[in-house]
């Protein structure tokens, strides 16, 4: 199954920018794009779509107007030049908020974020959404789909990070910060300055380190207190089943 999605913006390069983004992404189908926000309910009833990439500022309406309308809610990303509408925008559950110029890696953060959202607490019956979860990481100009189960853990490397996985080792030019907050925080784990780990690949918890795949990994001082309660409660939930 695609991700299907609706680019509402009225100035055409705008528009442009977006639609060349999501040309780097498999499975994602842009329906249609729209310079008049009105001519899109006409698709939202008709047909089921996962995401809407909508500009506030429109003369016909304003997007916030045209989410307060909507008969259904699909995902939304603001994308606009202003930034005082942060705080008004998430007051109304969107999904993100991107300022113009959009560059691709903060695009790609977002992406991340859509995949989690479709794939993953979406998950239903459907076998087309029974997908291994994942995410995308730009490696030597070229994305690389990283399954979530295949993370070992993510060491950091000033202005890199090195994620190490079952099948290989990537080294991608992101903070560990911004990759932590990518993933999901009921598997991974930031321990270190310079480590998050997948909690469910930890193997042994010796004094203030743990152990995955053979290699010993320290937890920081300001991270022991945290860390272990949430390796501690993890194996508690997991007796307990």
């Amino acid at each position: 199954m695609k991700i299907k999605c609706l680019i509402i913006d009225d100035e055409p390069l705008a528009i442009s920018v977006i639609e060349n983004h999501l040309k780097n992404f498999d499975h994602v189908d842009i329906v249609e794009t729209f310079n008049n926000p009105l001519k899109a309910y006409r698709v939202l009833e008709q047909e089921k779509i996962d995401v809407i990439f909508l500009d506030i500022n429109m003369p016909q309406m304003t997007g916030f107007t045209f989410i307060e309308n909507l008969s259904y809610k699909p995902l939304i990303v603001i994308t606009t030049a202003y930034r005082e509408y942060a705080v008004k925008s998430f007051e109304l559950n969107i999904l993100d908020y991107l300022v113009k110029p959009i560059p691709f890696n903060r695009f790609l953060k977002t992406m991340n974020k859509i995949y989690q959202q479709v794939y993953v607490s979406n998950a239903s019956t459907d076998a087309s959404l029974q997908q291994e979860p994942h995410i995308f990481l730009k490696v030597n100009k070229k994305l690389i789909k990283i399954n979530l189960n295949d993370i070992l853990y993510i060491e950091s490397l000033k202005d890199y990070i090195k994620v190490i996985t079952t099948i290989g080792d990537h080294v991608v030019h992101k903070s560990l910060s911004a990759i932590t907050e990518e993933l999901p925080q009921s598997n991974f784990m930031r321990i270190h300055r310079s480590y998050t780990i997948s909690i469910n690949k930890i193997a042994a918890l010796e004094g203030n380190t743990v152990e995955i795949a053979n290699r010993k990994i320290p937890i920081g001082r300001n991270y022991t207190k945290q860390a272990k309660e949430r390796i501690f409660n993890i194996n508690d939930e997991k007796e307990s089943k």
